[in-house]
C-alpha cells in the first residue's frame, strides 16, 4: 500500500515525458537536417539504435524490479508481524532469532537491488554517452559523405546535441519509473483481482415475512474451498427471535466458524443461510482501535447520553472509566496495548450493545474476565438489555448454559447434540464431558493506568536539515571517501564534454570555403576520444553512486533494526506499528533507490551550469549574475517544499495505520456494515497527505515558470551583447559555442533548484530514519562477568524485596513495596481485582518493566544485574494473548531449532494436539498463516503450552494461559503443568478457581498495588474477612445462580 502507490504517483511526473522525448527527437533531426543534410540520417539510426538497446534492459529491469518487491513483500511482512508480538519476542528471550530472520530477508532484498541498480548503471553509462556517439557517428558519416563541416554546421549540430542531452540524460529515470510503476501496477492488479468474500453466501430477509433470526438449511462451509474435507458440515440451525443460543465443544471443534457462515465470512460449499435483521458481533480476539474509549464505543454512532449510561452499566465498565485519568476520554494505545485482556472484551461487548442491533454474535464474551464481573455481565447485559435480543453466544464457562433456550454442541465441525441444558445432561452421549470440571474462573486481568495521552504525535524536525544528517549520510560508508571520487568523476565528464566542443568550434573552419586548421580525421579522432572518455567517466560515476548509495542504505537499515529490536517495550506501547513500517518501507525505499541518485544529480546539475556559466562567461561575463536570482530562489523556495514534504511524510503514517487496523478488524467492520464509514476515513487521510504533496507539486510549477522566464531574459542579453559587439572583440565560433550552451540555461536553473529540493525532501527519510537509529535501549542481553551457571535456576526460588514498579517517571507506582517470597518447586497463585498490578508484577519478573526501587532474587541471583537474555531465556511463560507466527507448527514450537522431532511430538502429544497435526499431510510442517489464524485461538493456545513443555524451565508463568479453552481441555493442561512441572515453581495469575485452591501459596494484590494476604489457601479460607474468601464466595454465587448447574453436574 505504501511503496508501490508511491511509485504509481512518482510516474506521473514522468508522464510528459513520454510524449515529448520523440517529438524532442525528431525536431532534433529536422534541424540537423537543414544543416548536415544527409548526415542526419545517421544521427537519427544512431539515435533509434540506442533506444533499441534499452528495450532489453528494461525488461531485465522490469524483472529485477519484481524480484525487488517481492523481496519487499516478505521481509515488510515479517516485521509487520514481529512488531505485533514484540512483547512475546522479548518474554521468551527470541528477539536475536526473529532479528536474525528479517537480516535474511533483507540480505534477500538487497541481492535484488544490487542487481537492479548494477543495471541502471550500466543504462546511465549507456545513455549519457548517446549524446557524443550521435554527434561523433554524424561527424564521421559527414567527412566520409563529403558534408563539408563548417563552424556554423558544427555549432548548430552541438547546439542540436546539447538540447537533446537534457532528454536523453533523463531517459534512465523515465525507464526506471516506468518499470517500477508497471510492476507496481500489476502488483496492485493482482491484489484486486483476488477472490472476495461470497456476495451470495448469506440471504437477508425482512423482519415481517419470517419469525425466524436466524436460519441455516444443508449448511457446509470451508475455510479452504479446495480441501476435500469441509470445516462445517451437514448444519441445520432454526434461531427464533429473542432467543439465547449457546454454542459449546472442545477447541477446534468449529464454534468459531459457526459464526463465520452467520456472517458470510467462510466459503459456503453448499445450502442456505438467512438472516432476518441488523447484526453485531464480538469476536474472540478483542479488536480494539486506536482513540478513545468512548470512540471505540459508539463505533461511529450518534452519542446519546442515556442510552450510552446504560450500555456502559450494563458491560460493567463503570469501575473501570474511574481507574482512567480521563475516564471514558481516555486514549487507548494501538490495539488496546494500555488496557487488560478483560476491559478490552468488554468495550467490545459495550460497542455492540450501543449499536441496538436484532441479533448479536458473541464468540466467547467472558474468557478473559472474572467472577464476579462474569455474573454482572451475563445478568446486566445478556438476561438483561439484551433480553428481548436474539444472542448466539460461544462459551466454555458451564455456568452460562443453564439459562440458554438452546445449546449446540459442536464436535469436528458437526452440530453433535442440540437442546436444553437438561435435556443434554439426560441424554449422556458426551456433553457431561465438556461439563465434568470445575466451573471456569476469571480474575479480572490487570490494567496499566496511564496518562489519558498514551500515544504522543509523531516528532518532526523543524527547519533545515542538520548538516550533521548530511554528514551522516555521507560518511557512512568508508568515512565519506567515495564522495570525492564521484564529484571528481562528474567534474572530468563535464570538463571533457567542454573541451571536445571547444576542439570542434575552434579547429572547424569558418566558412565553407576556408582551410581547416588540422586534418577533419585528426579532428574527428580527438573529438571520439575526447567523447569517449567523459562516457568512461559516466561509468565510474553510476558505479561508485551505487555501490556507495546501496552500502549506506543497508547501513542505515541495519542500525535502525537494531535500534527497534532494543527498544524497551514502552517504546512499543506509545508508538503505532505504522509509523515503524512506514520507516521500514517507503523512508528505506528512498534510501536503497533514490537517495544516492538524487543526492547525485544535485552535485551534477550544479556542476553542469557552472561548466555552462564559464563558457558562456569566455562570451559575456555579465551572464554570471545568473547566480544572484538562483540563491535567491534557493533561499525563498526551499525551506517552503521542505516543510511541506515533512507534513507529507507525516500524514502518510496515519494512512498505513488506519489500513493496518482496518484489515485486523475487517470482520467486525462488515458485521456492523460500517464498510463505508471506514472508506471515507481512509480517504480523508489520504486527502491529508495529498494536500502538501499538493502544495510541493505547485510550488516547483510556481519556480519552474519564473526560472524560465529569468533564463530567457539572460539569453536574450547574451545575444543582444553578441551582436553588437565587433568580431574583433570576440572569436566568433567562441561566441557561437557560448550561444550554443546558452540555449540550455533555462533547463539546467529548473533542474538545479529542483535537485537540490529534490535531494533535501527526500534527506527527510534519511532524517526519520536516523529519529528510529537512536531509540534508548533496554538492558543488555548479555552482561560478561555477571552471567548465571548454567543450570540456574535450579532451585526456582523468588524473593520480592521492597518492590516498587512504575512505567514512567512520571506516572503514579503501580506495585508499591512488595517484599515476599515465592519458595521454589511451589505453585502459587496470584489474584487481585483489575488494575492491583498482576500483570505488572510478571513484567517486573521478566524485566520488560525495570523496577524503580527494590529488587528480585531468583536462586541468590538479583535479576537486574544480569543480561536480559540470560534472565528470560531461563523462564517459561504461556501468555494470555496466543501469538504463533507465519511458517510452519515446527518453526513455532522450536524457533530456534533445538529439539529433535521426538521431542517435539512429545510435547505435541502431551498438549492434545497429536491427532489434529497428524491428520495434516505436512505434519510438523503444517501451515501456520500470518497471526494463526487458520488455528482456533484454543489450538494456538496449546501451542504455547507445547513451547513451555520443550522448555522445561525450573520457574513457568501462567498468565490466564487457559482463558480460550473448554473446561476438559483446561482440566487436562492443568493435569499435564502439574505433571510436567511438579518440582518446579509455577507462579499463576489466577485463572479458573480450581488452579488457586490447589496452589501451595495464594498471593492476593490489593487495589493500590500492595500486598493485601499472602498464605495458604487453607489458611485464608479459614479468615471469612479474607479477601480471598470473598473471591471464593462470589464465584460460589455465580456458579449457583443459574439453575443449580452444580446440583446437576453432580
Amino acid at each position: 500500500m505504501s511503496v508501490d502507490v508511491q511509485r504509481i504517483t512518482d510516474f506521473i511526473w514522468y508522464v510528459n515525458n513520454i510524449w515529448m522525448l520523440p517529438i524532442q527527437i525528431f525536431s532534433a533531426i529536422y534541424i540537423l537536417q537543414k544543416h548536415l543534410g544527409l548526415g542526419a540520417l545517421a544521427a537519427l539510426v544512431t539515435t533509434l539504435m540506442v533506444m533499441a538497446c534499452n528495450y532489453p534492459l528494461t525488461r531485465l529491469q522490469r524483472n529485477y524490479q519484481s524480484d525487488i518487491m517481492n523481496a519487499k513483500d516478505d521481509r515488510m511482512k515479517a516485521t509487520s508481524e514481529i512488531l505485533k508480538n514484540m512483547k512475546i519476542l522479548k518474554l521468551q528471550a527470541w528477539d536475536n532469532q526473529f532479528l536474525n530472520k528479517v537480516k535474511t530477508l533483507r540480505k534477500k532484498e538487497y541481492d535484488c537491488l544490487w542487481k537492479s541498480l548494477r543495471l541502471q548503471a550500466f543504462t546511465t553509462f549507456i545513455l549519457w554517452g548517446a549524446p557524443s556517439l550521435i554527434s561523433v557517428v554524424t561527424f564521421v558519416t559527414c567527412m566520409l559523405m563529403g558534408v563539408k563541416l563548417t563552424a556554423g554546421a558544427v555549432l548548430s549540430a552541438l547546439a542540436t546535441f546539447q538540447m537533446l542531452q537534457s532528454p536523453i540524460f533523463g531517459l534512465p529515470d523515465l525507464l526506471s519509473a516506468l518499470v517500477q510503476s508497471k510492476v507496481s501496477a500489476d502488483r496492485i492488479a493482482s491484489y484486486l483481482q483476488q477472490s472476495e468474500t461470497q456476495k451470495d453466501a448469506v440471504e437477508y430477509c425482512s423482519e415481517d415475512h419470517t419469525e425466524l433470526s436466524v436460519e441455516i438449511e444443508n449448511g457446509a462451509f470451508s475455510w479452504e474451498p479446495e480441501s476435500s474435507r469441509p470445516t462445517l458440515d451437514d448444519i441445520e440451525l432454526k434461531v427464533k427471535s429473542g432467543m439465547k443460543v449457546a454454542v459449546c465443544g472442545a477447541v477446534g471443534s468449529g464454534k468459531s466458524s459457526l459464526l463465520s457462515s452467520i456472517l458470510g465470512e467462510i466459503q459456503k460449499l453448499k445450502g442456505t443461510v438467512r438472516v432476518s435483521g441488523k447484526q453485531a458481533y464480538v469476536p474472540q480476539s478483542p479488536w480494539i482501535l486506536s482513540g478513545t474509549i468512548r470512540d471505540n464505543i459508539l463505533f461511529g454512532s450518534m452519542y446519546e447520553s442515556e442510552k450510552y449510561e446504560r450500555t456502559v452499566k450494563a458491560c460493567a465498565l463503570i469501575k473501570d472509566f474511574e481507574l482512567f485519568s480521563n475516564g471514558d476520554l481516555t486514549e487507548i494505545g494501538e490495539r488496546g496495548i494500555n488496557m487488560s485482556g478483560g476491559q478490552k472484551q468488554r468495550i467490545q461487548i459495550a460497542r455492540a450493545v450501543y449499536q441496538n442491533a436484532d441479533i448479536y454474535l458473541l464468540d466467547d464474551p467472558f474468557s478473559a474476565v472474572d467472577a464476579h464481573t462474569g455474573r454482572e455481565l451475563f445478568e446486566d447485559c445478556l438476561m438483561g438489555i439484551l433480553k428481548d435480543k436474539t444472542v448466539l453466544y460461544v462459551t466454555h464457562q458451564v455456568e452460562f448454559l443453564p439459562a440458554a433456550d438452546l445449546i449446540l454442541v459442536m464436535q469436528n465441525g458437526r452440530v453433535m447434540q442440540a437442546g436444553k441444558f437438561e435435556e443434554l445432561l439426560k441424554q449422556n452421549i458426551g456433553f457431561e464431558v465438556l461439563t465434568h470440571c470445575d466451573s471456569e474462573h476469571n480474575i479480572s486481568t490487570e490494567n496499566k493506568k496511564k496518562e489519558a495521552k498514551l500515544v504522543q504525535d509523531e516528532e518532526t524536525e523543524k527547519g533545515v536539515i542538520g548538516k550533521e544528517v548530511y554528514l551522516a549520510y555521507l560518511t557512512t560508508v568508508k568515512g565519506g571517501l567515495l564522495v570525492p571520487f564521484i564529484i571528481l568523476a562528474q567534474s572530468c565528464f563535464q570538463m571533457l564534454q567542454i573541451a571536445s566542443n571547444y576542439w570542434m568550434a575552434w579547429t572547424a573552419p569558418p566558412t565553407a570555403e576556408s582551410i581547416p586548421k588540422l586534418g577533419m580525421g585528426r579532428i574527428l579522432l580527438v573529438y571520439a576520444l575526447l567523447a569517449a572518455g567523459s562516457s568512461l567517466c559516466v561509468l565510474a560515476r553510476t558505479i561508485l553512486v551505487a555501490i556507495g548509495g546501496l552500502s549506506t542504505a543497508e547501513t542505515f537499515f541495519s542500525r535502525m533494526l537494531c535500534s527497534i529490536f532494543r527498544a524497551p517495550m514502552s517504546f512499543f506501547d506509545s508508538t503505532p506499528t505504522g509509523r515503524i513500517l512506514n520507516r521500514a518501507s517507503t523512508d528505506q525505499s528512498v534510501l536503497d533507490l533514490e537517495m544516492a541518485v538524487k543526492l547525485g544529480w544535485c552535485a551534477f546539475s550544479i556542476i553542469q551550469i557552472v561548466g555552462t556559466i564559464f563558457v558562456m562567461s569566455q562570451v559575456a561575463w555579465q551572464v554570471c549574475v545568473i547566480f544572484i536570482p538562483v540563491a535567491v530562489a534557493c533561499v525563498y523556495y526551499t525551506p517552503t517544499a521542505r516543510e511541506l514534504s515533512r507534513m507529507s511524510g507525516v500524514e502518510r503514517a496515519p494512512i498505513l495505520h488506519h489500513f493496518a487496523e482496518s484489515l485486523a478488524g475487517a470482520t467486525t467492520i462488515r458485521a456492523f456494515d460500517q464498510r463505508d464509514r471506514f472508506i471515507s476515513s481512509n480517504l480523508v487521510l489520504i486527502d491529508s497527505h495529498s494536500r502538501p504533496w499538493f502544495h510541493v507539486a505547485s510550488a516547483m510549477e510556481w519556480l519552474s515558470f519564473r526560472l524560465n522566464l529569468l533564463s530567457h531574459f539572460v539569453f536574450a542579453f547574451s545575444l543582444v551583447l553578441l551582436v553588437t559587439l565587433p568580431e574583433v572583440v570576440i572569436n566568433p565560433s567562441i561566441a557561437g559555442l557560448g550561444v550554443t550552451y546558452g540555449l540550455s540555461l533555462n533547463v539546467l536553473q529548473a533542474t538545479v533548484i529542483w535537485n537540490i529540493c529534490n535531494a533535501e525532501n527526500k534527506m527527510i527519510s534519511v532524517e526519520r530514519i536516523l529519529q528510529y537509529s537512536k531509540i534508548p535501549s533496554e538492558a543488555p542481553l548479555v552482561i560478561d562477568g555477571h552471567r548465571p551457571l548454567d543450570n540456574w535456576p535450579n532451585v526456582g526460588s523468588i524473593v520480592f524485596r521492597d518492590l516498587q514498579v512504575r512505567y514512567a517517571e512520571h506516572f503514579p507506582a503501580v506495585l508499591k513495596n512488595i517484599t515476599c517470597e515465592f519458595p521454589g518447586g511451589k505453585k502459587i497463585g496470584v489474584v487481585g481485582r483489575t488494575g492491583s498490578g498482576k500483570s505488572t508484577l510478571i513484567q517486573a519478573l521478566f524485566r520488560i518493566v525495570e523496577p524503580s526501587q527494590g529488587t528480585i532474587v531468583i536462586d541468590n541471583v538479583d535479576i537486574t544485574k544480569i543480561g536480559l537474555h540470560d534472565l528470560r531465556s531461563r523462564l517459561g511463560i504461556i501468555p494470555q494473548d496466543p501469538a504463533l507466527f507465519d511458517g510452519t507448527i515446527r518453526l513455532n514450537l522450536d524457533p530456534l531449532a533445538q529439539y529433535t522431532d521426538h521431542e517435539i511430538w512429545e510435547a505435541i502429544d502431551k498438549c492434545q494436539l497429536g491427532d489434529v497435526i497428524r491428520a495434516k499431510d505436512e505434519r510438523l510442517d503444517a501451515t501456520v498463516v500470518e497471526n494463526g489464524e487458520n488455528w482456533s485461538v484454543g489450538q494456538r493456545q496449546l501451542v504455547c503450552l507445547g513451547r513451555v513443555l520443550l522448555k522445561k524451565s525450573n520457574i513457568l508463568v501462567l498468565d490466564e494461559a487457559t482463558a480460550s479453552v473448554d473446561s476438559a481441555t483446561d482440566g487436562v493442561i492443568q493435569k499435564i503443568i502439574n505433571q510436567e512441572f511438579k518440582d518446579r515453581t509455577v507462579v499463576t495469575i489466577a485463572h479458573r478457581i480450581h488452579t488457586v485452591i490447589e496452589s501451595d501459596l495464594v498471593l492476593v494484590l490489593s487495589d493500590a498495588g500492595r500486598i493485601a494476604e499472602f498464605d495458604s489457601p487453607a489458611k485464608l479460607l479459614q479468615r471469612e474477612d479474607s479477601f480471598f474468601s470473598k473471591l471464593i464466595k462470589e464465584y460460589s454465587l455465580r456458579s449457583n445462580h443459574f439453575a443449580g448447574s452444580n446440583d446437576l453436574l453432580s
